[in-house]
C-alpha cells in the first residue's frame, strides 16, 4: 500500500494538489514541527478531522525519536505497513512511503543539516520503482550563502542554498547509491517587491532500471 508524506505542511495547502492528482486521501499523512499550523489550516479551509481525515504527526525532523536516519532501502522492508492513524512518529514509515513532498524547507538550515534531512527522508522512501521525493526550495546558480533582502529596514538573514548541480550531487552521491536514483532540478528567478532571489524545483525518483526488488 503506497503512502504519501507531506512534510512541513504549514496550513496544508499542498494537499489540494495531491488529492486532485488522484492520490487516495486515506494513504496521506502530514507532519510539521508545530501542530498549530495544521489546526489553523482546518479553520482556513472550514474542515475538521472528520471531513478531512488526514493524520497529522507533530515532531522535530532532527529528533531521532521522530525521524531517525537509516540507510535507504534497496529491497522491500521487512517491517509491517503501519496504520497511519496510529503513528506517533515517522519512524514506522521507513521504506513504506512512495511520495514525499517537502517544500520551502531545506533552505531553512545550513549545508550539514540539509544533508541530515536528505538522509532522514531517504530512509522513509519505498524502494519501489517510481517512488519520489519532490519539492521546491531556495536556490542559487552556485551553492552557498546568500542574504535575502526583505525590505529597506531589514538587515537580512543568512540562507544556505544549493545550486541545481550541487542538489543533484547531494542525492545521487551522498544520500543514495550512485546510479539508483534519477534526480532533476531546475532553477527559477523570483522577484517580488523588496526581495529577489532564486528557487529551484526538484525531484528524486527511484530508478526502475537499477533498483532490485527481489
Amino acid at each position: 500500500m503506497p503512502y504519501s508524506l507531506i512534510l512541513v505542511v504549514a496550513l496544508g495547502m499542498m494537499f489540494e494538489r495531491q488529492l486532485r492528482d488522484g492520490f487516495p486521501i486515506q494513504n496521506v499523512v502530514a507532519s510539521d514541527l508545530h501542530p498549530g499550523f495544521w489546526e489553523a489550516g482546518h479553520k482556513l479551509f472550514n474542515s475538521t478531522p472528520d471531513t478531512f481525515p488526514v493524520p497529522f504527526v507533530a515532531g522535530d525532523a532532527f529528533n531521532p525519536d521522530h525521524l531517525e536516519i537509516v540507510p535507504p532501502f534497496y529491497s522491500p522492508p521487512h517491517t509491517p505497513v503501519p496504520k497511519l492513524s496510529e503513528l506517533t512518529s515517522l519512524n514506522p514509515l521507513r521504506g513504506h512511503v512512495s511520495a514525499i513532498h517537502a517544500s520551502s524547507f531545506f533552505h531553512l538550515f545550513d549545508e550539514a543539516k540539509q544533508l541530515h534531512l536528505a538522509k532522514a527522508l531517504a530512509g522513509l522512501l519505498s524502494p519501489e520503482p517510481g517512488s519520489i521525493i519532490l519539492g521546491a526550495h531556495g536556490g542559487r546558480p552556485e551553492k552557498g550563502y546568500r542574504v535575502e533582502a526583505l525590505g529597506s529596514n531589514w538587515r537580512g538573514v543568512q540562507m544556505f542554498c544549493h545550486s541545481p548541480e550541487s542538489w543533484i550531487e547531494l542525492w545521487e552521491e551522498q544520500v543514495f547509491k550512485k546510479g539508483t536514483v534519477k534526480v532533476e532540478a531546475k532553477l527559477y528567478e523570483v522577484i517580488v517587491p523588496g526581495a529577489a532571489g532564486h528557487i529551484f524545483e526538484a525531484q528524486c525518483r527511484i530508478d526502475e532500471d537499477t533498483v532490485q526488488l527481489n
